[in-house]
């Protein structure tokens, strides 16, 4: 995985919860349409979820990513992430 993946956008592209301490948004899958400091927004076929970053481990676009390198906004992971 690239460090440059990390630092784009997220927002349109295809997710799944792979882990979760949560155990009922584990297999979570859909499109993120929306994304904060702290939470994934995922459109489902049954409905838009919530997830917590700090607590799951994320495969987007192909990519397995844990939620906790993450945990920035948007417009800030680009010079957070090294």
């Amino acid at each position: 995985m690239t460090e440059n993946f990390l630092r784009g956008e997220f927002i349109g592209l295809k997710a799944k919860v792979l882990d979760s301490k949560d155990g009922s948004l584990k297999g979570i899958e859909g499109i993120i349409i929306d994304e904060t400091k702290n939470m994934m927004v995922i459109e489902t076929p049954k409905g838009i979820k919530k997830v917590a970053k700090n607590i799951a481990i994320f495969e987007i676009d192909g990519h397995s990513i844990d939620g906790k390198k993450i945990r920035y906004r948007p417009e800030e992971r680009i010079g957070k992430i090294k």
